[in-house]
């Protein structure tokens, strides 16, 4: 046998891809913000080659969107685009339940580690929301969330569910500063991991539909609330 190959280090349009990415989620860069290739460029540090690659990668994510002849903007998600978002995470969830409780789709993984591995992300959740940082308590719903898909056992399963992992950060970073109470997000969450824990699939999935709730609502309070109402991303990306 010849001799293990090194594992490749991250390439620089992949660790830009992580910046830019992150910066997106913390809202550095805001809905309908157009990313100009100079300024970027420049900002970071690096030629335009690399960023380009970067750029197209959220792209393909759903993160940014390139306009023909205008140029790339932060995607600004409607109320029909979150309520998609939540129809797919919802229907793979669904499946995912159904598998690890052994229900119509067969399987049944280990519901009690599984409930214990969500009970310990609920606990740090509600820790990050009741020290108010918003975005960590989104980046550990979507743990949570991917936790329990993963525990499906099911490799297609998670990688569908992975292809919508962006947009899915976005919307929970988008939401979650005015997603219900802090105290009702945690006793969602450590409800749903009780339930999967024990409970037969008849009782978790009604569940877990309310726990979804109507991400559209919530976005339409988040804006109405908004103490300076910004122009929205048609108006930004024409400027």
């Amino acid at each position: 046998m010849g001799a293990p190959r090194p594992i490749e280090k991250l390439t620089l349009s992949v660790q830009v891809a992580e910046r830019l990415r992150g910066d997106i989620l913390a809202g550095t860069h805001g809905p309908g913000e157009q990313l100009h290739e100079v300024e970027l460029a420049l900002s970071l540090g690096i030629s335009r080659g690399p960023l380009r690659e970067a750029m197209q990668r959220l792209v393909q994510e759903g993160l940014l969107k390139s306009i023909p002849h205008r140029g790339v903007f932060v995607v600004d998600l409607s109320e029909d685009d979150m309520l998609d978002v939540f129809f797919v995470r919802a229907s793979l969830e669904e499946a995912a339940i159904r598998r690890l409780v052994g229900g119509d789709d067969g399987g049944g993984g280990d519901r009690a580690a599984t409930a214990r591995r969500l009970t310990v992300i609920s606990e740090r959740m509600d820790r990050a929301m009741r020290g108010g940082d918003h975005a960590r308590g989104g980046d550990l719903d979507l743990e949570y969330h991917r936790t329990l898909v993963d525990a499906a056992g099911s490799l297609r399963l998670s990688r569908t569910y992975a292809t919508v992992q962006a947009e899915t950060r976005l919307c929970l970073h988008r939401l979650m500063g005015g997603y219900r109470s802090r105290d009702d997000l945690a006793v969602e969450h450590f409800r749903l991991a009780e339930l999967i824990g024990s409970a037969p699939v008849e009782v978790i999935l009604p569940e877990l539909h309310r726990h979804f709730g109507d991400p559209a609502a919530i976005l339409r309070r988040l804006r109405q609330d908004a103490p300076d109402a910004a122009p929205d991303a048609e108006q930004r990306q024409d400027r």
